[in-house]
């Protein structure tokens, strides 16, 4: 049925859906709570929408590129992804139905973020998805980034979670 939001317990069979919209992936009440966190961080609902959509294109981009290192494109993009891995039990289930066992947030910052290669290297990955990027909301200079008082990268250290197994 159009419009139909993935539950969990669909997210590994959902994985065609991510081409035509990641935002399908993501279950109603957990893309209410993301609304409503960006919304109290001064976003109005259209906006935060938009922030979601790059937030998920940017996972969608880790989860091809695993060995990239890529960053967020935005502080707001870094706050929606905070905020999706407060979803414990369904951020694995996501990033499994993006390819990826867990697609790590490593707080860091190094010369890559700094020069701004990480973050070129970052909107390359997007584009490369097929999927829709809001060129309004790449922001110009990477080193302006401090939500979590430094910029984060993803990781593709799955290694740290064979214990799990």
């Amino acid at each position: 049925m159009p419009g139909r939001t993935a539950t969990v317990d669909e997210l590994p069979s959902a994985a065609s859906t991510v081409h035509e919209h990641p935002r399908a992936l993501v279950p109603r009440h957990i893309m209410e709570h993301l609304i409503t966190r960006a919304v109290r961080r001064g976003h109005d609902r259209s906006a935060a929408l938009r922030l979601i959509d790059i937030t998920l294109v940017f996972l969608v981009a880790c989860a091809e590129n695993p060995e990239a290192r890529l960053s967020p494109v935005s502080d707001a993009s870094d706050e929606i992804w905070h905020d999706l891995i407060t979803h414990t039990t369904f951020y694995p289930d996501f990033c499994r139905a993006l390819g990826r066992k867990f697609i790590h947030h490593v707080p860091t910052i190094n010369e890559d973020i700094m020069s701004g290669r990480a973050h070129a290297r970052t909107i390359a990955a997007m584009q490369r998805t097929g999927l829709p990027v809001d060129e309004e909301l790449l922001i110009t200079s990477p080193r302006c980034m401090n939500t979590c008082n430094h910029p984060c990268h993803d990781s593709d250290d799955d290694e740290s979670d064979d214990e799990d197994k």
